[in-house]
């Protein structure tokens, strides 16, 4: 196992660390959605850049994961790239989280 997969086992098994790792997945799976069309246009960053009337520190900010764009830009960024952009909400995973501990109903309380 190379360092670095080491590294994030080792960090992952701490319980705030994963949750927020798990956190962050949207923004690292849309980033790697914008690289992926980039990618498939055959652009540069900055070549895309002067697609969109921006900059190329812009489009490396998205395709990083540490700004999130506006549906607007993703529509900018999609038409550059000759793409489509399409945005689902999806029925969150339901988790049922079972107790160890034994419920017992609490006594009425008596009236003085």
């Amino acid at each position: 196992m190379s360092s670095l997969a080491t590294l994030k086992k080792r960090m992952l098994a701490n319980p705030d660390v994963k949750a927020e790792y798990e956190a962050q997945a949207p923004e690292f799976e849309l980033a790697r959605e914008l690289i992926a069309a980039r990618a498939r246009a055959g652009l540069t960053q900055e070549q895309l850049a002067d697609k969109m009337q921006t900059t190329q520190s812009t489009i490396a900010r998205m395709e990083s994961g540490r700004s999130l764009p506006s549906l607007r830009t993703l529509a900018r960024y999609a038409e550059a790239t000759g793409s489509r952009a399409v945005v689902r909400l999806e029925a969150a995973e339901r988790v049922r989280v079972v107790s160890t501990k034994r419920v017992t109903k609490a006594k009425p309380a008596k009236r003085v």
